[in-house]
């Protein structure tokens, strides 16, 4: 069985394609997910697979040389799928070099390690780097979408580390040919996701009774992919997307903050039985963060006429799934609110 090495696998996205994977591919590949386990990687996120015989949990920090170097020598990984990733604007505004040090050099770590044991044979490897649309700057013209071929203008330190991170990769490629594929997405939604984003962040709220912030007037625009679509994506690129290419993954959803809330609002008062209203009631503007994009917006239809993918669910249909799923799943959002959940490594793996 192929080896294959996904970073960031017990966080939000990172889960989804490691259950993808592990599930999809059962007499194929051998998965091992490595995660430092940061305040979002949550182990709880994997249960369903974590006994499967090819699924293997490595904690680790991509930030480490040698421990990668050691990692890369034990086992001879065909491929990488690369999520690890401090993402969260808000924190990059407040600690910039924790992700210069994660995003830029743990990326670097991982692309020195690949160059050092696929040497002699890169043909038979692939490096997948997994990206965000805020590489592109944003978008003013409402006609306008980010194509692969955008200009790249990051505007926060989040999305200029990842900028960094990905020019790093098509380097490697170009100067010592280490195959690889690129995909930049627009905002991801759905399960598991940590409440520090806008959607679980809210649906916290609104179960709680708190004020919903929302930035400014709420009027910035976002395009949004339901998750379980991106590792559906994911998927398809690994398998067929050409060598040294750039795919757009979006969902065609694009929704102004505010309006987003607001459907949010009355999705939840219907679910929870509550009259229509009671949660629009909770929305406070806040003060805008600093250097906050207008719009982002992708342009998928690269990887729609090429690969075949295409979104499976409307972002309607996909954030009553999210909603279903979070209010079937109170005891998940509590641990992780609270930072119980951290303890679930040490129950889990200290032991055996």
């Amino acid at each position: 069985m192929k080896k294959i090495l996904i970073t960031g696998g017990a966080g939000f996205i990172g889960s989804h394609v490691v259950r993808r994977f592990v599930t999809q591919y059962s007499d194929t590949y051998q998965i091992f997910n490595l995660d430092a386990l940061t305040y979002a990687g949550n182990l709880a996120n994997l249960k369903d697979v974590e006994k499967e015989a090819n699924y293997t949990f490595v904690k680790g920090d991509i930030r480490d040389a040698e421990f990668l170097d050691t990692l890369f020598a034990e086992h001879d990984f065909y491929g990488v799928i690369h999520l690890a990733a401090e993402s969260h604007v808000d924190r990059s505004i407040s600690d910039p070099m924790a992700f210069v040090l994660t995003n830029v050099i743990g990326t670097v770590n991982l692309l020195n390690a690949a160059r050092k044991h696929w040497a002699g044979a890169y043909q038979d490897h692939l490096f997948y780097h997994v990206s965000t649309d805020e590489v592109y700057g944003e978008l003013h013209n409402p006609d306008e979408f980010f194509l692969e071929t955008t200009k790249y203008d990051p505007r926060s330190p989040y999305s200029a580390s990842k900028a960094s991170s990905d020019h790093f990769v098509r380097a490697y490629g170009n100067t010592y040919g280490i195959p690889f594929v690129l995909t930049n997405c627009s905002n991801n939604y759905g399960p598991n996701h940590f409440p520090e984003k806008l959607i679980p962040l809210m649906i916290h709220n609104i179960l709680n009774g708190k004020p919903l912030p929302v930035y400014g007037k709420g009027e910035n625009v976002r395009d949004w992919l339901f998750v379980i679509d991106h590792a559906r994506a994911i998927d398809v690129v690994f398998h067929q997307g050409k060598n040294g290419e750039t795919y757009n993954i979006g969902g065609f959803n694009e929704w102004k903050n505010i309006d987003l809330v607001k459907l949010l609002c009355r999705t939840m008062d219907e679910k929870l039985g509550r009259p229509e209203g009671t949660a629009e009631q909770l929305i406070t503007y806040v003060t805008d963060r600093a250097g906050h994009d207008l719009r982002y917006a992708i342009d998928a239809g690269k990887i729609m006429h090429e690969l075949g993918w295409k979104p499976s669910v409307t972002f309607e249909q996909g954030l009553a799934q999210t909603v279903d799923w979070y209010l079937a799943n109170t005891e998940w959002l509590e641990e992780v609110t609270s930072g119980s959940y951290q303890h679930y490594y040490e129950s889990m793996y200290t032991n055996r």
